[in-house]
């Protein structure tokens, strides 16, 4: 009788007792779940349905728990987001309105901000018609809406400060905590900016609050933009063009041309 060294019989299992068969190989093992880091890694580029339809799939209790705990932390991360989103467009204010809407405002903290890190407010002066000052308004609209925990307001620039030229337009002024953190004056008067190099720079300048879980979103088409080289290099070079350093006041002259003199207002 022919034997079949490989059926589970216990007539097969007394001939490897005697070392008549070899001993039979092992069965192979079932994979072991991944590290936890790993597994994390993975959970954290599900959205909350997929990380609901994964945790009633899974059959493995310890796994089933792992996902249910990370699910329930997004929610609470996302429902955080939702009551930090307190803006999101940009607010037009008159000069009267400049004290309250921009000083004040950027020295209020988020309700659960135990480090009371203020709010970023963002005053941009601008005047319609000049081109680089209408395309920044289109970059500034679209970071309000991409960064609604930051607060961004506008008016005309010689209605913020008298006699301003139009050489200077337009003029982002950067604020937290009360004060000015940065000014960025003529931005894209050398040359045609992106949306990203201005986004890059507030970020430099600490005004902007990511999400913890952004939002996917389209950048917007820069294939009417030039290209760049690396990244990192533009954001780099971007931030030595602008001033480096945040001056206390913005400092004045009685002088009506387009000189480098500072114009100086008290709010």
């Amino acid at each position: 009788m022919a034997v079949n060294p490989n059926e589970d019989t216990e007539f097969n299992d007394a001939l490897r007792k005697h070392g008549i068969l070899p001993p039979r190989e092992p069965s192979p093992r079932s994979p072991s779940p991944p590290p936890e880091s790993q597994l994390h890694e993975v959970l954290a580029d599900l959205t909350v349905d997929e990380l609901r339809e994964l945790e009633e799939d899974v059959t493995d209790e310890d796994l089933q728990r792992t996902v249910d705990a990370f699910r329930r932390q997004r929610l609470a991360e996302e429902r955080r987001e939702v009551q930090r989103a307190r803006f999101g467009r940009v607010y037009p204010i008159g000069r009267e309105d400049y004290t309250r809407e921009v000083t004040e405002a950027s020295k209020i903290s988020e309700q659960d901000d135990e480090d009371e890190k203020g709010t970023g407010v963002i005053c941009f002066l601008y005047k319609d018609g000049i081109p680089r000052s209408d395309r920044t308004f289109n970059h500034v609209r679209d970071l309000a809406a991409r960064y609604p925990r930051t607060k961004i307001v506008s008016i005309v620039g010689n209605k913020c400060i008298a006699d301003l030229p139009d050489s200077r337009i337009p003029m982002l002024i950067i604020y937290r905590k009360g004060e000015i953190r940065n000014q960025l004056v003529a931005w894209g008067a050398d040359r045609e900016r992106r949306l990203e190099e201005l986004e890059a720079i507030l970020m430099l300048c600490g005004v902007i609050d990511p999400p913890e879980h952004p939002v996917q979103s389209d950048r917007i088409d820069s294939s009417d933009e030039e290209e760049d080289d690396d990244p990192s290099s533009r954001m780099q070079s971007a931030a030595t063009r602008t001033n480096a350093q945040a001056p206390k006041n913005i400092r004045g002259s009685s002088r009506k041309d387009d000189s480098d003199s500072e114009f100086e207002f008290d709010m």
